[in-house]
């Protein structure tokens, strides 16, 4: 297939007057979302800008350490996301969502590494950091998700968790209709986009690699496995978070702390 056909600063600035017309749009149509697109256009520049010099810089000195610098900091951000998403002002939300992210991540990066592509080594930038990135993006939206629903569920459901608690059941029997609901309702995007992938539109990774020059049944081949790696650390998270969270309203007498 022929090269990848590089963009310049010329087509870059082109490709700002698709924002600029939309700007147009919304100003004709009376929308009042322009301030949030220029904002939103300059942020997107800048942060991929940033990312594209660091990714390069990092691609470059090929060491480990600087691989796994880089994702914790991608790790701490999703957390910080996903913590604010549930709630701020509930204790040790953030570590919770933290380790659960991590262990989600590297379980499934791991796997992932060692079994199935099995690089000459295991850091690989190439592919360590592109298919953690993923995975850590997808895995903080369902951790948000699962924890938004459990924290608004449980406040709202306090009788009847201490109707359960007053007639003998334990805090994770009280809460475990609850959990499931959560983890149902954080995991069907993704089961959602496994229904339909292919069908509906091309995915972003395969467009991506298309436009890299990669043959298409390549690029379906790690479309494949990009999706099953999502799916699995999706519900592995959920499944962390909502159990470590719960456990954030009871005390050490299993009474429902308010």
């Amino acid at each position: 297939m022929p090269d990848l056909i590089k963009l310049d600063l010329v087509d870059l600035a082109m490709a700002v007057g698709l924002m600029a017309i939309a700007i147009g749009l919304s100003a004709w149509e009376k929308l009042g979302l322009e301030w949030n697109l220029a904002i939103a256009t300059g942020r997107t520049i800048l942060q991929l800008l940033v990312l594209g010099y660091v990714l390069d810089f990092i691609f470059a000195l090929d060491n480990v350490w600087a691989v796994l610098a880089i994702l914790a900091v991608i790790l701490t951000i999703t957390a910080i996301v996903s913590r604010n998403r549930i709630s701020p002002k509930i204790p040790q939300v953030l570590p919770l969502v933290w380790g659960a992210i991590l262990v989600s991540t590297a379980l499934t990066v791991l796997y992932t590494i060692f079994l199935i592509i099995q690089p000459d080594r295991w850091y690989e930038p190439r592919y360590v950091i592109p298919l953690a990135g993923i995975i850590l993006g997808n895995a903080m939206n369902a951790a948000a998700i699962a924890g938004e629903r459990l924290v608004s569920t449980m406040n709202t459901q306090t009788l009847e968790i201490e109707t359960h608690l007053s007639l003998g059941a334990t805090p994770q029997q009280a809460v475990s209709q609850y959990r499931k609901e959560a983890i149902r309702a954080a995991f069907l995007p993704t089961l959602n986009q496994m229904m339909l992938v292919g069908m509906v539109a091309i995915p972003g990774i395969t467009t991506g690699q298309l436009l890299a020059g990669i043959r298409p049944l390549d690029a379906v081949s790690y479309e494949i496995l990009i999706i099953f790696m999502v799916a699995i650390a999706n519900l592995l998270t959920t499944i962390l978070v909502t159990k470590g969270l719960y456990r954030q309203f009871f005390n050490s007498a299993d009474q429902l702390v308010r």
